[in-house]
């Protein structure tokens, strides 16, 4: 499909822009519940140049996690760390967003779906995100097919398009922010927190004395977000 692009960004005008589906292998780690039986799935997506691995860790360390299904989801778009000792990931650039969007989205469903045919499953299924990750978990929650009870969000906003989106099931919503977070800016908590409310979601939010990080604070109330959900 041809498309154009804006003067700045375009081509010469004999190049026309093409883009064409293409398959390439995501990567996700699941860590299985502590006890036997079928267990509630807790799904996480990492933030920017970093990797399922260290998001795992981040999962772990919920209190109760244990008792969880924990899966850590690859980025698709991966790239050398600025160390290139590490291969990292981003889940999206501003070049073809929608596209990358959508990629994401049954990226995601096939992993769920993964997941509840390789192990034992049960409800419910909560989607939790760090910083770029946090648009992936609010995406999923709503676009990824499967039933959602919950989104933790630690350090990132609710993606615009899902904004427009009147009809939209909103599962019980956690966000974390640190007060020294200059990217999670307080605005953009407030602003979250007011489309949340008009879609009369429920929306709880914690404001701590850290920057754009996961705290042990901010651990402990996400252990009793998904307490509440079993």
């Amino acid at each position: 499909m041809a498309t154009s692009l804006p003067p700045d960004v375009a081509p010469p005008s004999a190049v026309t822009v093409h883009r064409i589906t293409a398959t390439t292998h995501g990567r996700f780690l699941v860590a299985p519940a502590e006890s036997p039986g079928p267990a509630p799935i807790l799904v996480g997506f990492h933030g920017y140049g970093e990797h399922a691995e260290r998001h795992l860790k981040q999962l772990d360390r919920i209190p109760g996690s244990g008792g969880w299904i924990r899966v850590a989801v690859q980025a698709l778009h991966r790239h050398y760390s600025k160390s290139r000792r590490h291969v990292v990931g981003s889940w999206m650039t501003r070049q073809d967003r929608a596209y990358a969007i959508a990629d994401n989205i049954a990226y995601v469903n096939g992993v769920v779906r993964a997941v509840r045919r390789d192990y034992a499953t049960a409800p419910p299924l909560v989607y939790c995100g760090f910083s770029q990750g946090v648009a992936m978990a609010y995406r999923a929650a709503l676009r990824a097919g499967h039933p959602c009870r919950g989104v933790i969000a630690v350090a990132g906003d609710v993606p615009p398009e899902l904004q427009t989106d009147p009809d939209a099931d909103w599962p019980p919503v956690l966000i974390g922010r640190g007060r020294l977070d200059t990217w999670y800016t307080q605005e953009k908590l407030d602003a979250d927190l007011s489309f949340l409310r008009r879609t009369r979601a429920q929306a709880e939010s914690l404001v701590l004395d850290s920057g754009h990080e996961w705290t042990d604070e901010f651990r402990a109330a996400a252990g009793r977000f998904l307490a509440e959900l079993l």
